[in-house]
């Protein structure tokens, strides 16, 4: 393969080597299956297998319903294809779509916890793709058809619905659908058309293209106001070339013969087919206050510059996430499938289709949380032509869509197991969101509207160029990698990596103009504390980290990562001497522990040794900032061995007096302690202690130790299955990361973001 420049659906620019390596890194793929139960004893090893699971056997046996309650089926979801449609691709096998639906598989259970496997059928025949997957039924509690050619994916969806008692789903044609749905209810509301009297003219007659029309007409859309268009024009009444028994059912009697002819008047287009199939001249035809939606991928039928270039009266939305109104499928089918797993449903019929569409348009309404705001720069994003569907990490979409589709189900009679208090359910599905890349997401997208100069210090080094590589494609800002350039483009060129873009330079302090006034910053700096200006000079022209420090500190670039190549302590040292403290603030380290279903920050893990009780205090308050800045409301714990009192000890007492400084101090956020980190997660342990001052589980641990802090990340990395992001290094008046040695270049990448969000 070649490694040019590839640009997916999101905008986001790769090289084939790039992509190649994420899949292959670690262990091959997407997926990995891990155990929910103990597995550590002969005991454990017999209540799961024999002759343990005996017993759920008989039990299922008498009543099939307990597979939900003893087996992983109501969460589980297949996700089924024979690759003759894979993404824009065409038909490449069924094997070549592995990579398409274990990511698929991913977003399942990143966006909605749902439990997720692929599987590949090796058939192009109809019939025989249906005998495959209609006796899988008993281990699956739905059904995801993707990437399946018309018209047989219209034959396999509906035979197998059919055949099947569990939700049989094939996004392709439903899930834009129903996301462009949404779209088009609150396009309607903005230019006050009714859905009983607007024109509908849709561009592509493929599976998307008329799943999007049958949803309209089951909104209320009269059949005889939608138009239907294929390669060949319009499909009309007595139409016979190129027809089939789908396109058919939306024949409609018009004397429109093409898609100029059928636009004319039109009040809104719909387009899931190809670039530059919408002219400017169809766009002027067209009636006031036009709708566009160009859903073609990558590139749509239209660019909202185009449009705007001939009118300013449009709406438009694009499957693009460099555009506003993205008509993203993620926004769907992993909140249908929660709703109608939850309710043990036995189909995903219109009504609940609708109900989703509904609920995110309704949702679009809404004020918008700190979450969502956090990722836009200077303003908070407004319900109005330019935010008409949700975004896909507004984390009110897990509590939000699955109830809507649970309610329909139960009305339309396919729910098998209603939901009694609808409250309760909502707030359970609220804790079961994924924090990790909502996280990251919010981060990612803010440094996008605003993009900064990272330093890479350690340009020589693979991992460090290939994350600079990644930065600039991800539109994050520009990178300046730190080093000889012959050594950087020798290291680059053996690992595949394309340095030939905008936005990557390379600096060498021995070639730089700039080495005298940097010796010179320094030397001011440290000509007190037993530096001679020479050694300034030698620290300058040979250590890459004192260079992209004082890069920083003068003003040169925005924000600096480092540290695979050296000790944390060292590179922290070199910080110190290059860059000030922030003004009002402490430097501390801050990891951000992503566990499921809740986010904890731990204090401080990479400065302060045995902190007194006024640092504690400070570190309190440093931490509860940067939880505000990650958009997270800080409940803080003052962790101890002990808990309010019990058992007695001098360290206990450093924390209990750090607690009577932030009294004193007045600050803004809840804080309490001294208390043992069970007592600080745990609500119900929590609860033996009636005036603790925590309204809710505490999301910021301050640790009495960096020793403890240290410990206890690095436990909850390896033994604890969770996430841990940093140390975040903060309270530097420049924001400069260093990340843990042989770091990775993903976590380089978030580093570098972090670094350019400035979480200080």
């Amino acid at each position: 393969m070649s490694s040019s420049g590839k640009k997916g659906k999101t905008g986001v620019s790769f090289t084939d080597q790039e992509a190649l390596l994420f899949h292959q890194e670690g262990k091959p793929g997407k997926l990995e299956i891990n155990p929910t139960k103990p597995m550590a004893t002969q005991r454990d090893l017999s209540l799961a297998y024999s002759p343990g699971v005996a017993v759920p056997v008989r039990a299922i046996a008498e009543d099939p319903s307990r597979a939900y309650d003893y087996t992983t089926r109501g969460n589980l979801v297949a996700v089924i294809s024979n690759g003759t449609a894979i993404l824009g691709l065409g038909n490449l096998g069924a094997l070549a779509s592995k990579p398409v639906m274990e990511g698929k598989a991913v977003l399942f259970k990143r966006f909605a916890d749902v439990d997720s496997i692929d599987l590949e059928v090796d058939t192009e025949d109809a019939d025989q793709f249906i005998n495959a997957v209609r006796y899988l039924g008993p281990s699956f509690g739905g059904i995801n058809l993707e990437d399946i050619k018309a018209p047989e994916c219209f034959i396999i969806e509906q035979r197998l619905r059919e055949l099947m008692d569990i939700p049989v789903f094939h996004d392709d044609q439903h899930g834009t659908a129903i996301i462009a749905a949404a779209g088009l209810i609150n396009s309607l509301h903005l230019t006050g058309k009714d859905l009983k009297s607007v024109r509908i003219v849709c561009n592509g007659a493929g599976a998307a293209g008329i799943a999007c029309i049958e949803l309209v007409k089951a909104l209320g859309v009269p059949h005889e106001n939608v138009i239907l268009c294929d390669t060949k024009g319009v499909i009309y009444q007595g139409r016979t070339d190129g027809m089939n028994q789908w396109k058919s059912a939306h024949a409609v009697k018009t004397d429109a013969r093409t898609l100029y002819e059928a636009l004319k008047g039109a009040d809104v287009f719909l387009g899931v087919s190809v670039k530059g199939a919408l002219t400017e001249d169809m766009v002027r035809a067209m009636a006031p206050n036009p709708i566009i939606f160009a859903m073609a991928n990558p590139d749509p039928e239209i660019t909202p510059e185009e449009v705007a270039a001939i009118r300013d009266d449009a709406i438009i939305a694009t499957g693009r996430s460099d555009y506003p109104n993205q008509v993203n499928n993620v926004l769907g089918f992993p909140y249908i499938f929660r709703g109608a797993l939850d309710v043990r449903a036995t189909t995903i019929n219109d009504a609940m289709k609708v109900a989703c569409a509904q609920a995110l348009a309704a949702l679009a309404r809404e004020e918008v949380p700190d979450e969502v705001a956090a990722a836009y720069r200077g303003s908070r994003p407004k319900f109005g032509p330019d935010y008409i569907i949700p975004v896909p990490f507004d984390p009110r979409l897990i509590s939000t869509i699955p109830p809507a589709v649970a309610q329909a189900a139960m009305d339309t009679g396919v729910a098998r197991r209603p939901i009694i208090d609808m409250d309760q359910y909502k707030h359970q599905l609220s804790a079961r969101r994924d924090p990790v890349a909502g996280t990251l997401q919010r981060i990612f997208s803010k440094v996008r509207q605003a993009p900064k100069r990272v330093v890479f210090a350690e340009g020589e080094e693979e991992p460090m160029i290939r994350a600079a590589v990644s930065f600039v494609s991800q539109g994050l800002g520009e990178a300046i990698l730190i080093g000889r350039e012959d050594e950087i483009r020798e290291a680059a060129a053996g690992a595949g990596v394309d340095l030939a873009r905008s936005g990557i330079s390379i600096q060498n302090a021995r070639n730089s103009t700039r080495n005298t006034d940097y010796a010179q910053y320094l030397y001011t700096r440290l000509q007190r504390k037993g530096y001679l200006l020479r050694d300034c000079h030698r620290m300058v022209n040979n250590d890459r980290n004192y260079w992209g420090a004082i890069m920083v500190a003068r003003g040169d670039a925005d924000a600096m990562v480092t540290g695979i190549t050296r000790n944390y302590s060292v590179a922290l040292d070199t910080m110190r001497q290059c860059i000030d403290t922030k003004p009002g603030h402490r430097v501390i380290g801050v990891s951000v522990a992503l566990c499921r279903g809740r986010t904890v920050l731990i204090a401080d893990t990479t400065v302060h040794d045995m902190p007194n009780a006024e640092e504690l205090a400070d570190i309190a308050e440093e931490a509860a900032h940067v939880a505000r800045r990650l958009g997270y409301e800080p409940r803080v714990a003052m962790l101890a061995y002990s808990t309010f009192g019990h058992p007695k000890g001098e360290r206990a007492e450093r924390v209990q007096e750090a607690v009577r400084i932030l009294d004193r101090r007045r600050v803004d956020f809840e804080y309490d302690g001294e208390m043992a980190a069970d007592v600080a997660l745990n609500m119900d342990k929590m609860a033996a202690y009636p005036f603790c001052r925590l309204t809710g589980p505490a999301n910021v641990l301050v640790m009495p130790a960096f020793h403890s802090a240290s410990i206890a990340t690095k436990m909850l990395q390896e033994l604890g299955g969770s996430t841990v992001i940093g140390p975040l290094l903060v309270g530097f008046d420049k924001p400069v990361q260093i990340v843990p040695m042989g770091a990775k270049d993903s976590d380089i990448v978030n580093m570098a973001a972090i670094a350019a969000y400035n979480v200080t």
